[in-house]
């Protein structure tokens, strides 16, 4: 409970802080039935020192997000399409290239107008990533942690919508299956993202709330808040999976950005190794990731 007041709590703050000042939304042609935008971006983020007295490490990232959306509209049908894919690499001195960012996220929710403002829905969103993961010990070795299509996420369900725009929509769905899916044999083998060792798949029963709000706070910044949670009724009511990201945009001009990124995770299946007293465990931990540079953007 604790950690959906937390979830919760992140994203009305969110809301509360740019309420003041939504984000405009582009003017559509209401006589176009698909809608078709979206963004490219890459980024940069580098640090160098020489003789430094205060010290430093030398450090270069390189990140690249392509951000599309296909929308459906007729009478009272809408249907809402996704697709974030995102990928990254950064560097320090005595380290090889490691990944910062490595995600394939498709959402969809097709919608019937019921009121002003609400829908009835049925959503699917679908998660995973490109590359392995590792995770590097002290002495250089590594160990494999995740895989493309280990973990893979897929969850789905009935549900119904609150949307006054494309910026601000909440979606519940009270009963949404969600699958987990580890393709590798070597991370399936010992059980790894709660699925039973040997299995590579795992079902899940529950309810689910998806929320996004995008605002602008000044003149060419605008903050995007992402919220994903969901609850297995089957198993241990209660451990909540959260997903909060915090996006902010900053326009420099029109092909250059300074853009940031705070994400938030919370998976009660996920185990990241964890040292104690020497002795290497696997806990649940909340898993943070931020990313800042600038860069260029093309939106079309």
């Amino acid at each position: 409970m604790k950690r959906i007041l937390l979830a919760l709590t992140l994203l009305c703050g969110g809301i509360g802080a740019y309420a003041q000042s939504p984000a405009a939304a582009p003017v559509k042609d209401t006589t176009r039935i698909w809608t078709i935008h979206g963004q490219n971006t890459f980024l940069i983020n580098q640090s160098s020192f020489n003789h430094w007295a205060a010290g430093g490490t030398n450090a270069f990232a390189a990140n690249a997000v392509f951000d599309y959306d296909f929308d459906y509209k007729k009478d009272k049908w809408s249907w809402d399409n996704k697709v974030i894919a995102g990928y990254g690499l950064s560097k320090q001195n005595g380290t090889s290239w490691r990944k910062n960012d490595d995600r394939i996220i498709a959402n969809s929710l097709l919608g019937y107008q019921a009121a002003k403002y609400w829908l009835y829905t049925f959503y699917v969103n679908f998660q995973t990533q490109f590359t392995n993961g590792y995770n590097y010990n002290a002495d250089g070795t590594r160990s494999l942690i995740s895989a493309p299509f280990a973990p893979a996420y897929l969850t789905l369900g009935p549900g119904f919508a609150y949307k006054k725009s494309d910026n601000f929509r909440i979606n519940i769905s009270p009963a949404a299956a969600r699958f987990t899916i580890v393709q590798n044999d070597s991370l399936s083998s010992i059980g790894s993202f709660g699925v039973t060792p040997g299995n590579k798949s795992l079902f899940e029963f529950g309810a689910s709330l998806d929320g996004y709000y995008k605002a602008n706070i000044a003149t060419n910044i605008s903050v995007e808040n992402i919220l994903k949670l969901y609850e297995n009724y089957l198993k241990r009511p209660g451990n909540v999976y959260m997903d909060y990201t915090l996006n902010l945009f900053m326009k420099v001009n029109k092909f250059v950005t300074v853009n940031g990124g705070f994400e938030l995770i919370n998976d009660p299946n996920a185990k990241v190794p964890v040292l104690n007293n020497g002795v290497e465990e696997n806990h649940s931990l909340f898993q943070v990731k931020q990313i800042f540079g600038a860069g260029l953007t093309y939106k079309f």
